[in-house]
């Protein structure tokens, strides 16, 4: 079984920046598009940034220029740099995996319901 195991997470002032990780228990090269999502309080999950195998890149609106997605296959973990935080940003904020997506559905043209791991969420909260 697939496990994702974020940490990162913390409170910050606006302008802040926090490191996000997302460790998987399986090799990350086999995992196909691994994303970052959101929710905060009240709101839908939203994708923030999605990461393809072949290393492409998405980030959904939210991200706006001030968040960069990575991923480190030789250490099996999915990072989300976010940079600039507002306290919009505040929210739960989940790594999640699917392994069998093609690089060119990676993005926010992706359903939720395609992403066959996710992780228990690591929370971020920005004050003003």
């Amino acid at each position: 079984q697939v496990q994702l195991v974020e940490s990162g997470g913390g409170a910050v002032q606006a302008g802040g920046s926090l490191r996000l990780k997302c460790v998987s228990s399986t090799k990350t090269n086999n995992m196909g598009c691994m994303g970052w999502f959101r929710q905060a309080p009240g709101k839908e999950r939203e994708g923030v940034a999605y990461i393809a195998e072949i290393g492409q890149v998405n980030y959904g609106d939210s991200a706006n220029g001030r968040f960069t997605v990575s991923r480190d296959n030789s250490k099996n973990t999915l990072y989300l740099q976010m940079d600039t935080l507002k306290p919009e940003d505040s929210a739960m904020y989940y790594c999640a995996a699917a392994p069998k997506m093609r690089w060119a559905r990676c993005g926010g043209a992706a359903r939720e319901s395609e992403f066959d791991y996710w992780g228990q969420g690591t929370e971020v909260t920005v004050s003003a």
